[in-house]
């Protein structure tokens, strides 16, 4: 991480990839790391709360709703979340959060899906709740690395005992390209997270594509671990 330690993206840059259109992160179809280990998260449960931090405006949400499931996400865009609703022809309503002075939530008319517009770090389980499952996609490896510590701290306060969290990561050269996404290797997942989460490494696939030759890298692995809470 030391090539990448000190690399800072602000709010307002992602709010401009947004606005300008530059989200390449976005995925048209269902994640196949979320689809193949889905079972694992949700543990034969029924309507399960799971909870998207930086959703974006990801496929996945409306997939899991569509389960049973309800979700939780949070995202800076309202581009990006106005754009959700619209793709998936989901009708919405929006609200203020008066526990966050300036944020809003959109929530699907079935309330299935709501969708926080705020800075992820202001949002707790006393505005959303705690979770069951969570899946981070392209969060995790999109905050500030010197963020990190801050983002697990929050991201394991929204765990109930029973919560399952599938988190994705890139692992690559990070001397070769600033992020992000950033590079996380499994000693950081393990020094973010192991002292209150169990990890299990579920999957590393080679996930090199032609657009990363662009980023000056020859080779890229994506990972996704399993985390659950340690039993109290």
């Amino acid at each position: 991480m030391s090539a990448q330690e000190n690399r800072v993206m602000a709010l307002s840059e992602w709010e401009d990839r947004w606005q300008e259109g530059k989200t390449g992160f976005h995925r048209s179809e269902v994640h196949n790391l979320l689809e193949s280990n889905l079972d694992k998260v949700v543990c034969g449960r029924n309507e399960v709360r799971f909870f998207f931090p930086l959703c974006g405006k990801a496929v996945d949400m409306k997939w899991l709703a569509d389960m049973g499931h309800t979700v939780v996400g949070v995202e800076i865009s309202e581009k990006g979340i106005k754009q959700f609703f619209a793709e998936q022809i989901l009708a919405f309503n929006e609200e203020p959060v008066p526990a966050i002075p300036g944020a809003k939530v959109f929530k699907s008319t079935d309330e299935k899906i709501s969708i926080y517009q705020c800075d992820l770090y202001k949002f707790s389980s006393t505005v959303g709740g705690k979770f069951g499952g969570i899946w981070d996609r392209g969060a995790l490896v999109a905050i500030n690395p010197y963020d990190r510590q801050k983002y697990a701290t929050l991201l394991m306060s929204l765990m109930n005992n029973d919560c399952r969290y599938l988190v994705d990561t890139l692992e690559y050269n990070p001397e070769l390209y600033k992020g992000p996404p950033f590079f996380v290797s499994e000693e950081d997942v393990k020094n973010l997270f192991g002292g209150g989460c169990d990890i299990e490494l579920l999957e590393s696939v080679d996930a090199f594509e032609e657009k990363h030759k662009s980023w000056g890298l020859g080779s890229l692995t994506e990972k996704v671990y399993l985390l659950a809470p340690k039993a109290q």
